[in-house]
């Protein structure tokens, strides 16, 4: 056997192997038509093992070393410009939605999947609650606890009425100089502000157009989008610390109006980008952007993030 075709064999092998397991991932990713048992226990066992997972670590890194209280709800509706609200809706929503298309994925019913699959969310944010609850340092929110509700209803309601999802909240982010002012509260680097910075994130309502006006030329997976954010926060409160100057620092809440991409209405038949489009259409697309300022300017952002 000379080199050059042990060279071509292995390749050919290589390629095969490559493409037996693709294969393989994609027969995995094709959604049952009928119940699949061991599926569907499967996402419950994970949902749960994963669930309890995540609280004990959040538990272990950031309540552990504060002081336990009796459960007491703390009113914090006001903190953030409730940017932290729709931070709610948004966790909720998707979550209820991955165990709703974890459950589709199972072949299960579309009743489990509103029931056990759609209010994931609500209930794993419910538990969250709790600790804070019982936190001497924090306290369970009226505030969140309704943002939580909104969030599984928003996605609820529209599979009862649509039989489809058409609104979707997304998120976008974009940096800030507010968090060298608090970078234990806003983060101290990018991944850490993404999460903590609420002065550079945006949180999207993302209405298909298509959906909405049928029989349309209008692409099926165009979307308009409206976002909210806010700026001058360096605490929940609207008070200064370290009296840092900053070019903006009044509180002002902001408003979007902008393109979007449904990424779960691009056509394919490949199961495993199909997966990819549903986990990355929690990301609002960068496109131009109008912003109006709550004191009514008006910015003209040629692409916004």
């Amino acid at each position: 056997m000379t080199k050059k075709f042990r060279h071509s064999l292995l390749f050919f092998l290589a390629g095969m192997n490559a493409v037996f397991a693709q294969g393989k991932m994609e027969s995995f990713l094709t959604p049952s038509d009928t119940l699949n048992v061991k599926r569907q226990n499967a996402v419950f066992a994970t949902e749960v093992v994963a669930s309890s997972a995540i609280l004990l670590t959040l538990n272990e890194l950031w309540y552990k070393d504060y002081p336990k209280s009796d459960f007491h709800f703390k009113n914090d509706n006001a903190h953030w410009l409730q940017m932290d609200k729709a931070g709610h809706v948004f966790s909720a929503y998707h979550l209820g939605r991955f165990g709703a298309e974890a459950l589709e994925w199972s072949g299960s019913s579309k009743k489990n999947q509103r029931l056990y699959g759609a209010t994931l969310g609500f209930v794993f944010l419910s538990a969250v609650e709790v600790m804070d609850g019982f936190s001497g340092e924090w306290g369970a929110s009226y505030g969140d606890i309704l943002a939580n509700a909104s969030g599984t209803a928003l996605y609820i309601s529209q599979d009862l009425l649509w039989n489809e999802q058409r609104i979707t909240p997304k998120f976008s982010y974009h940096q800030t100089v507010y968090p060298t002012a608090r970078p234990n509260t806003l983060g101290k680097n990018w991944s850490e502000r993404i999460l903590k910075d609420y002065n550079g994130q945006t949180y999207w309502l993302s209405a298909n157009v298509a959906s909405f006006v049928p029989n349309s030329k209008i692409p099926k997976w165009l979307n308009l989008a409206f976002g909210y954010g806010a700026e001058g926060m360096i605490t929940g409160e609207d008070v200064l610390v370290n009296s840092v100057f900053f070019p903006e620092n009044k509180r002002t809440r902001q408003f979007y109006l902008s393109l979007d991409v449904d990424l779960t209405r691009i056509e394919t038949k490949n199961h495993l980008l199909k997966t990819v489009f549903s986990v990355f259409n929690t990301l609002k697309i960068p496109a131009p952007t109008l912003e109006v300022r709550a004191n009514g300017r008006l910015t003209w952002h040629g692409l916004h993030f």
